[in-house]
């Protein structure tokens, strides 16, 4: 082992004496030890996404799937944090019919789709990624709901901690605010493959291990830096869309994430940390695919079925393809997707059909703005963000 991977920062506050640790710039010193099980974990890993971007060439409509796996994603980080939404619980909300506003947890999952979405949509339009960026995607995680008063989209320039009811009882206490700049500055140059390239996948594992590490912001470290896992590796083109949910994986290991993160810092754990990494992205990523798979069978298996109904064929596989991108959502919603121009009578209609061929389920039970959910779909879906009873 190599040991700390730092040094700490001794200060007094409040009349006790605080260490606040001091990471190391990236990459790690001495360098990596590659052997031979790191290197097929690695070498697995990236033929598991390639897989998984593969086939995003396949699909017929690769938007429909982006759209429902980043709020699988975004459920499952937060879900980390301890929110307590589920992926139905948010996909109700966004039918647009639910009832009443939304709950503070479904409010924190719309931010962190937000999030991913904007900063996508930044380096599609050529911004780089950066430390500008990860300040305006923290602004768009806090822009709504609680937090709001944590300096949305930027730095900290007060002392915080984890776990503990002050630093001096922390269980881990980040930089202090005079370091949090000049270490983000030197992750920000590691980023940008200075002062040497390193392979992507690597350099977003051991980013977000030094992003955790400094705690750059008062609040929400946690989704910005699992949301830089997924950024980083669409940035660098391993995946060309985000079809990875990593956060399955740290949700299903989260004792083990947390101990590991902890382990890097006093003991230099790189090489066990990657191993948990590597293993997550090949878990994850075969997941994925094979259930991206099944999902196409499903969809194509229930086209047939559509296909049978005659005259009402077209309508009710208009509402079934809207169903493939929404696997929640009401009369009204679907006629405002469809353009407004079918009757309420005949998307309703349409509905009642996908019903009694066992597509799709009523969830709401009231007589007036009733959702449907796409079962099969959204069980699949689902997989993982099952919260406990």
């Amino acid at each position: 082992m190599r040991g700390l991977t730092g040094h700490y920062s001794i200060s007094k506050s409040g009349g006790e004496t605080v260490r606040a640790f001091v990471p190391d710039p990236l990459p790690p010193t001495p360098a990596l030890v590659w052997d031979a099980r790191l290197q097929e974990l690695s070498q697995r890993a990236m033929l598991a996404l390639g897989r998984l971007d593969g086939l995003t060439g396949l699909l017929p409509d690769v938007s429909q799937f982006r759209y429902t796996y980043v709020r699988k994603e975004a459920v499952l980080s937060s879900q980390i944090e301890g929110t307590q939404s589920s992926l139905s619980d948010f996909l109700l909300f966004e039918s647009s019919d639910s009832p009443g506003g939304p709950t503070a947890e479904v409010v924190e999952v719309a931010n962190y789709v937000a999030a991913l979405e904007h900063g996508l949509r930044r380096m599609q339009d050529g911004f780089p990624l950066s430390l500008r960026l990860l300040r305006e995607i923290h602004g768009v995680l806090l822009a709504k709901g609680r937090g709001r008063e944590k300096r949305p989209g930027e730095f900290r320039t007060s002392q915080n901690w984890i776990g503990g009811s002050r630093p001096g009882t922390a269980r881990y206490v980040p930089p202090p605010p005079d370091e949090v700049s000049p270490s983000m500055s030197a992750l920000e140059k590691f980023l940008h493959d200075q002062p040497s390239a390193t392979p992507p996948l690597v350099k977003a594992a051991l980013a977000h291990v030094q992003f955790e590490t400094v705690h750059p912001f008062l609040d929400v470290n946690g989704r910005v830096g699992r949301l830089l896992i997924t950024l980083l590796l669409c940035h660098d083109r391993v995946l060309s869309q985000p079809l990875l949910y990593l956060s399955l994986h740290l949700k299903q290991h989260r004792s083990t994430y947390y101990e590991l993160l902890q382990r890097v810092r006093t003991e230099g754990a790189w090489e066990e940390w990657l191993e948990f990494f590597f293993g997550g992205v090949i878990d994850v990523a075969e997941q994925a695919a094979a259930m991206t798979t099944r999902v196409l069978r499903l969809f194509q298996e229930h086209q047939r079925e559509i296909a049978g109904l005659g005259s009402a064929a077209p309508t009710v596989a208009s509402v079934h393809t809207l169903l493939r991108r929404h696997p929640m959502l009401s009369v009204n919603r679907a006629r405002e997707l469809l353009g407004n121009s079918p009757a309420f009578s005949t998307v309703n209609s349409a509905f009642v059909r996908l019903t009694d061929l066992g597509i799709v389920e009523e969830k709401t039970g009231g007589a007036r703005g009733r959702v449907f959910a796409y079962q099969a779909y959204l069980a699949a879906l689902q997989e993982g963000t099952e919260l406990p009873v």
